[in-house]
């Protein structure tokens, strides 16, 4: 049976849709507290692995750069970019603290952390948000499924309710163009 483009692009506008009706208060939520972190002076560090990693550093560059609007640069930082401090953590205390670690020496009480995983369940992206939470950094999380495991350390998490990893990452993508928008409109 051929894969069906129609049909896949359906599925996907509907999900669409449906999230971000249901989700506009939460991403206002979201915009307003990255908005109130930044002109404080605070910054935001994400990320994720694969294409979650992918999908933090472009969160980074349309803060740090611009994304409709002229506006001065804003402070955001990609904790996947690095490799030499990526693999000397890696190296030195194991996978699960690449993201953690990082925290622990750029994050401060009142930064945003944005955790990135499609499953939810990612060992490392977890150890990520704990180690935000006990330095007092507002958490806000993107995740596919139920998102059950990241649930608990979040102060705003975004789960997209399917099992498709593409369909989820699509929509994790618009998430972080609709914030974008709204920190333009702030």
């Amino acid at each position: 049976m051929a894969f069906d483009i129609a049909e896949y692009a359906r599925r996907g506008a509907d999900l669409r849709v449906r999230f971000f009706t249901e989700n506009d208060a939460k991403l206002r939520a979201a915009a307003a507290a990255i908005a109130r972190t930044l002109a404080a002076g605070g910054k935001l560090l994400a990320f994720g692995n694969g294409g979650s990693a992918a999908d933090a550093q472009h969160l980074a560059g349309e803060l740090v750069g611009r994304f409709i609007r002229e506006r001065r640069a804003l402070p955001a930082i990609a904790l996947s970019t690095d490799t030499s401090v990526l693999t000397c953590i890696a190296n030195d205390y194991g996978y699960e603290a690449v993201f953690a670690r990082q925290i622990e020496a750029l994050g401060q009480k009142g930064d945003i952390a944005w955790a990135i995983s499609t499953s939810g369940k990612s060992p490392n992206v977890l150890a990520g948000v704990g180690a935000a939470k006990s330095r007092g950094m507002t958490v806000i999380g993107l995740v596919g499924r139920d998102g059950s495991l990241m649930a608990g350390g979040c102060d705003i998490l975004f789960v997209v309710p399917a099992a498709e990893t593409p369909l989820v990452q699509e929509i994790h993508t618009a998430i972080l163009h609709m914030v974008c928008y709204l920190l333009d409109e702030m």
